[in-house]
């Protein structure tokens, strides 16, 4: 693959990715949807999009998915739609980012792997660049929706790597989104009572789980093989950027000095464990 689409398919998925924070946000702040609903329409809309994207393609690949990543898939998406009630998107997704790659770091960890005293900086620096954002204060963010998006994040980095090894990605992805779909009709049921129509609600959430999801996804799988491990593992560092970025643009959000000391604290330290083990 030429290196301009390569880039171009890595900014892509990026975009996606940090999008799903910015619309539902969006919906969320400025529409009536409630987050059940918002949960729901994301795994239906997403399961479709990856089951038909899964059906174009020519092949046969292996994989299925299980309902354990599913539950997985489910509990991160409740946490995300739940904690954007009140969470900015920039804060939201550095807390997410900071919880998925702290959660994979610390499994290795516990399965016996040593980290280079640069590595345990990094981890160090991480940490407190969370307990730092998470800290009360006129700046911090609500600590309950905080929280919240903490719980998605370990969710996601539990279900990525309940994913490592288990067939081809794409096919194990649409495999749980159909999975924790059922999961998620179970959820607005629950909550049916505080369920509000809103066609723009509706909107953002079926373009964050039919695009920034499930295209998105599609986008990231077909430029990962071509990346470098070091490559795929930094560039991701840009998400919660991206995000940021979107916020500020889209959504009339500004930047504190908390959240961007948080930041260079949080992605910094990551950086540093990931650069150095790839080294």
């Amino acid at each position: 693959m030429p290196i301009a689409r390569l880039a171009i398919l890595t900014l892509l998925a990026l975009a996606a990715f940090a999008g799903n924070s910015l619309l539902c946000r969006a919906a969320l702040a400025r529409t009536q949807i409630d987050a059940a609903s918002f949960t729901t329409l994301r795994m239906l809309s997403g399961a479709l999009m990856l089951w038909l994207l899964v059906r174009l393609r020519a092949g046969q690949q292996q994989g299925r998915g299980n309902w354990r990543s599913a539950l997985a898939l489910f509990a991160y998406a409740v946490g995300f739609s739940f904690s954007y009630r009140q969470l900015p998107a920039a804060a939201g997704a550095l807390i997410l980012f900071g919880a998925v790659q702290t959660t994979m770091i610390g499994y290795g960890l516990w399965r016996g792997e040593r980290l280079r005293p640069t590595q345990m900086a990094g981890l160090l620096l991480a940490a407190a660049g969370l307990l730092g954002l998470l800290l009360p204060g006129l700046s911090a963010p609500p600590l309950c929706e905080a929280l919240l998006m903490l719980g998605a994040g370990i969710a996601w980095g539990v279900y990525s790597l309940r994913g490592k090894g288990g067939g081809d990605p794409l096919i194990v992805t649409a495999g749980n989104f159909l999975r924790a779909a059922p999961m998620a009709l179970l959820l607005s049921l629950v909550f049916l009572q505080d369920a509000r129509y809103d066609a723009d609600g509706y909107a953002y959430a079926l373009l964050s789980g039919a695009l920034a999801s499930g295209v998105g996804y599609a986008i990231w799988y077909t430029a990962l093989p071509l990346l470098k491990s070091t490559t795929a593992a930094t560039v991701q560092l840009s998400v919660p950027v991206i995000a940021a970025a979107g916020g500020i643009l889209f959504l009339g959000e500004s930047i504190t000095f908390r959240l961007t000391a948080a930041s260079l604290a949080i992605l910094g330290g990551i950086a540093l464990v990931l650069l150095t083990a790839r080294r």
